[in-house]
């Protein structure tokens, strides 16, 4: 056991068996001021380790008053930062920007920092900004101290930190759990499922953790490892197909990719995690040729009912016309594309390869996209490329089957809606 995982066992018990009962009988309120004042490490710790357990105890209502308390009282104020914006302005020095930067930076910054003290305690902090994502939205101040929050995960939680562990059917069983439990594109309905999942050898899933969380994994993605690029997802998943030899597959299929930690939600992962994992598999088998994806199009279905166009699951070549056509073309005022998994791999230097119906012909596979499936490719050797060239011109790039594909669903402005033309 690391120093890391016997500080964090200690914590928990701890925190277990006093969750039911505080020490300092103040208002929580007055405990983070006080911790933010503190000067002795052992006060601080204590004073710490008593607003996380009483935070843990809270109703919502208690919650949001907390978090409401921090977003005011524990703000920057603004008068302060305008004075020492002006002295370092006429006298730039390191006294003048230490004053500007320390009332630039509010102290509900500092608390959170003094609270990550505790052994422990960072997956307490990912708990509360989960907490505060879900109370807090549509408060501008609450989305405020959300900032601060991110502003701190961002360096917790840096690549630097994580650790890409392999997950198979031989790890523990605590993590077997949150990996069935964690799954959020395609259910794991048995240990049965889960194990077709691991098992086999060609089959892998890979996960980050961070080491103040080491039982927790941030993300992971499950990979298929086939003869060719698969067009659909039953088939990568079916009971009774039979594995083949690892050493025989060309491609990698990234087919489910799962962010574990609602309190990390904006802090990226997923792009060190495919790119780690593309990198490791083509190490360990140099057959492999072929990095791709077989992913969902979650917005599909609902794009084209709020653009009032008709769809049917029952017309495959219309629906993928239609999904190439959104993938493509449907974008946001950003100029981003309005479907989160093609702006999540697009970013990362993938670029749209085919487009596939009947794909997944689960209820949710039809209610979100009428079954069409899209393949993002990895070229390890053009990813840096891409990625930056979507961020700078926000350019989908796509296979010129997919452009053609795209181009025979025409816009009519006076039927208001897409046809195959």
């Amino acid at each position: 056991m690391t120093l890391t995982d016997l500080l964090s066992t200690v914590f928990e018990r701890r925190y277990r068996r006093k969750i039911h009962g505080a020490i300092d009988g103040r208002p929580i309120a007055e405990l983070a001021d006080a911790l933010v004042g503190s000067t002795g490490e052992v006060s601080g710790l204590a004073l710490a380790e008593e607003i996380l357990l009483r935070f843990e105890a809270m109703d919502d209502d208690t919650k949001l008053g907390f978090f409401r308390y921090l977003a005011t009282a524990m703000n920057i104020d603004p008068e302060t930062v305008r004075a020492t914006l002006h002295e370092y302005e006429e006298g730039p020095s390191k006294a003048s920007y230490r004053a500007f930067a320390a009332a630039a930076e509010p102290a509900r910054q500092e608390m959170v920092r003094r609270l990550n003290r505790v052994p422990g305690a960072t997956g307490a902090l990912v708990r509360m900004r989960a907490d505060l994502l879900r109370l807090g939205r549509g408060e501008p101040d609450l989305e405020a101290l959300d900032l601060d929050f991110r502003h701190l995960f961002a360096s917790w939680f840096n690549r630097g930190f994580l650790v890409l562990r392999p997950i198979n059917w031989e790890s523990p069983a605590h993590i077997l759990e949150k990996i069935i439990a964690y799954e959020a594109v395609h259910a794991i309905d048995s240990w049965d499922d889960l194990r077709r999942r691991l098992e086999p050898t060609d089959r892998r899933c890979f996960a980050f953790f961070h080491p103040a969380m080491p039982d927790e994994p941030l993300i992971f993605v499950e990979v298929a490892l086939t003869k060719g690029i698969p067009v659909s997802v039953q088939t990568l998943l079916a009971q009774d197909r039979e594995a083949m030899p690892e050493e025989e597959a060309d491609t990698a299929v990234f087919y489910s990719i799962s962010n574990c930690q609602p309190g990390l939600a904006s802090i990226s992962f997923g792009n060190s995690l495919i790119k780690q994992v593309a990198s490791d598999l083509a190490s360990e088998l140099p057959e492999l040729t072929t990095f791709v994806t077989l992913s969902p199009i979650p917005g599909l279905t609902r794009w084209l009912e709020k653009e009032n166009n008709e769809w049917d699951d029952d017309q495959p070549q219309r629906m993928k016309a239609l999904a190439a056509h959104y993938l493509l073309n449907a974008k946001g005022q950003d100029g981003l594309p309005f479907d989160p998994v093609a702006r999540f791999h697009l970013g990362n230097g993938a670029f749209v390869h085919a487009v596939h119906a009947d794909a997944d012909t689960s209820d949710k596979g039809r209610t979100q996209s009428g079954g069409t499936m899209v393949n993002y490719l990895y070229d390890l050797s053009k990813v840096s490329r891409n990625h930056e060239n979507f961020v700078t011109t926000k350019e989908v790039v796509a296979t010129a089957e997919v452009k053609t594909l795209a181009g025979t669903a025409t816009y009519s402005q006076t039927q208001g809606r897409i046809s195959n033309g």
